[in-house]
């Protein structure tokens, strides 16, 4: 037996039980041993009845004092229980639905109990069905699994007991110099005890091993390809500096981190080696601006752009804003995405061959294999957490090494920057333009709608425009009113007579461009939407934000939502309506009244929702962590990172024969996303 062996040959497991385990993400034995436990059983430490902490797990071992007493319950439920005692004190014990439990409890006969102790209404300490174990668990710390319907926690671990009896030393990867620098065991010593702990002490040796393996992978990972993007060479360099040119042409003066962004991105872009970095600025900081200075020399340069959006709305939102900007120039921009008609297509895809058209904004369109340029020099994605690695490099193969910048709005925690971003040099937008008012947000209750109702009106009439959110309406939410039925609703009775618009998602790429044109040019005065108006809608004049039922959104994307309105010179307001009693809406709602800061924001995110959730691998295209936490273990990543850094001064490519196997594990892990042995 070895890794590579598939699940079903177990003992016990077999084709249906495989494909059970294949829904966990199990199909082979070197899966299932990378399948970790969720949590431990302490059957080791046995701890006296009166001694036993309330609220806390713990074991016990006791004599029955008689046979499970059984009692039907209204409902139908099957309520049994019986007494134990250790000599000194007494617990009862309480089973639901447990109908072998006689059978299972015999009158002075001693068992260990495992389970959480709690004090009933009597005040009487009691364990509700807990885990009985006629002492083959004595001494043992037992793991707990993930489980599903089909896939018990029990069932796991005796497969995984079987897979590491079958299996010899599993041989290791990690060079020895770096076990030794940061006294690490073996993985032959991890991967056994992370399973089966001979003790804490060696559980915990274990988990240090198998976090730091993974964060130094996932450095490595990043690191290689930053690396690899640094020993390339390409011909689309700037040679010709157009930006003060650029400058000249604008109504207005960047801002001082505009000029010094453009400034750091085109010292790339004049190097020789293909630039691949990334710009971050919170909401309404002006990327858009330095992409465009970039596009203008590209251009000026004879070079061809591409601009990748992750949605139509916002492709169209940027085609808008560049043909503004590029306006009188002899830059040709042309729109590709998914709703383009077929005459279109052909004769975008056309002046791209020929390098007629200089600049494409699109969506994932862009990156199809027809779609080919005659010399593109300049890649650039915005809103880079909707893409994965593999998107922003199939546009990158687009042309002979080109130029790539990243542009993001949503602002990763600056302890992080480089887990997500790893392969990237970085930009930070951190002033707003001059002018720019800060958004005043306030919380208020369902009831004073009345209230805000007159309040959108009062700067309808006066020539601004306003947004009102809903959330999405699933099943079940029977609380909630549909954005349409909302839209209905307020347009025959509050604001009977004002000009209303509706977006949402069900609605084509044609509809919501159409509604979007006569938001912008202001026919329409109040925009009823769901979350489709997240990310790069950029109205001037709209200056009211009203979130209805605020609690179903997260704290980034209330934040982003909230970016919609402060893009002008007029002070704007956002105003979250909630009646959300639970303390994690508070926490969100106090926050976004005391804070515009998109990095703090992020911050407190991290906090409040966790890594696992915050740096999901859909949200961000990176390899999710299995026992890594990079909120909590920040120490371990510093020294993964610092050892990483090590191994690539040495072997960037990862050539010599021992680091073939640190190798085949940044292929597992930035292959799909999984360890597969």
């Amino acid at each position: 037996m070895d890794f590579s062996t598939e699940i079903q040959y177990l003992k016990g497991v077999g084709p249906a039980r495989a494909e059970a385990f294949s829904k966990l993400g199990v199909d082979t034995v070197g899966a299932l041993l990378r399948f970790y436990p969720r949590a431990y059983e302490d059957w080791s430490r046995v701890v006296p009845i009166r001694e036993a902490p309330v609220d806390t797990e713990c074991c016990i071992r006791a004599v029955v004092s008689y046979t499970p007493s059984k009692v039907r319950l209204p409902g139908g439920r099957l309520l049994s229980k019986t007494s134990v005692t250790d000599g000194i004190g007494i617990l009862n014990l309480v089973f639901f639905n447990n109908k072998f439990i006689d059978s299972m409890l015999k009158e002075g006969e001693e068992y260990l109990f495992f389970g959480k102790i709690t004090v009933d209404k009597h005040g009487i300490r009691q364990m509700v069905s807990p885990l009985i174990s006629k002492g083959e668990d004595k001494d043992r710390i037992r793991p707990v699994y993930p489980q599903t319907a089909d896939v018990s926690s029990k069932l796991t671990e005796k497969c995984t007991m079987q897979a590491l009896k079958g299996c010899k030393e599993i041989p290791d990867f990690m060079p020895s110099e770096i076990l030794e620098k940061n006294d690490l065991c073996s993985l032959d010593y991890a991967i056994r005890n992370i399973h089966f702990p001979e003790s804490f002490e060696s559980l915990d040796r274990a988990r240090k091993r198998l976090i730091f393996d993974e964060l130094f992978i996932l450095q490595l990972g990043l690191l290689s390809i930053k690396e690899r993007t640094g020993e390339e060479k390409t011909e689309m360099v700037i040679k010709n500096d157009c930006t003060e040119e650029f400058y000249h042409r604008l109504p207005f003066s960047p801002t001082r981190a505009q000029k010094r962004a453009v400034f750091e991105a085109l010292s790339d872009m004049k190097s020789g080696e293909p630039m691949n970095r990334l710009l971050q600025g919170d909401v309404g900081s002006g990327k858009t601006l330095v992409a465009a200075a970039l596009i203008y020399n590209a251009a000026k340069n004879g070079m061809q752009s591409a601009f990748m959006a992750p949605t139509e709305v916002l492709a169209e939102q940027h085609y808008r804003t560049l043909s503004k900007i590029f306006d009188g120039t002899d830059i040709k921009i042309v729109l590709l995405t998914g709703s383009s008609t077929a005459k279109e297509k052909r004769e975008i895809k056309k002046e791209l061959r020929d390098g007629s058209a200089k600049l494409v904004i699109g969506t994932h369109a862009i990156i199809q294999g027809d779609v080919e340029f005659s010399r593109l020099g300049l890649a650039v994605t915005d809103e880079q957490h909707r893409f994965g690695v593999a998107q922003r490099a199939s546009l990158s193969q687009k042309g002979e090494n080109p130029n790539i910048l990243v542009m993001s709005a949503t602002p990763i925690p600056r302890t992080l920057g480089l887990i997500i971003y790893g392969d990237l040099s970085v930009s930070v937008l951190d002033e707003l333009p001059p002018g720019r008012q800060k958004t005043e947000t306030y919380c208020v209750s369902q009831a004073l709608h009345e209230r805000i109702y007159k309040f959108i009106k009062k700067h309808l009439d006066r020539g601004f425009q306003a947004y009102i959110v809903c959330p999405l309406v699933e099943e079940g939410d029977s609380d909630l009113i549909p954005a349409q039925e909302y839209y209905k609703l307020l347009q025959n009775t509050a604001f009977r007579g004002y000009r209303l618009g509706l977006l949402h998602g069900q609605m084509k790429p044609k509809e919501k461009d159409n509604i979007m044109r006569d938001f912008e040019s202001g026919k329409i005065q109040l925009l009823v939407s769901t979350v489709v108006i997240e990310v790069g809608v950029d109205v001037p004049n709209a200056v009211v934000m009203v979130i209805e039922n605020a609690e179903r959104f997260g704290l980034s994307q209330l934040h982003q939502l909230r970016g919609r309105v402060g893009r002008g010179s007029a002070p704007s307001t956002c105003i979250l309506v909630s009646d959300a009693q639970n303390d994690e809406a508070k926490r969100r709602f106090d926050i976004m009244c005391k804070t515009t800061d998109g990095f703090l924001i992020a911050d407190e995110d991290l906090k409040m929702r966790g890594p696992g959730d915050f740096f999901g691998s859909k949200q961000h295209g990176l390899p999710s962590l299995r026992i890594a936490d990079i909120l909590t273990d920040t120490g371990m990543l510093n020294e993964a990172q610092k050892s990483a850094q090590m191994i690539i001064a040495t072997d960037g490519g990862l050539l010599l024969p021992e680091h073939k196997g640190i190798k085949r594990q940044i292929d597992k892990m930035f292959g799909n996303g999984y360890v597969k042995a």
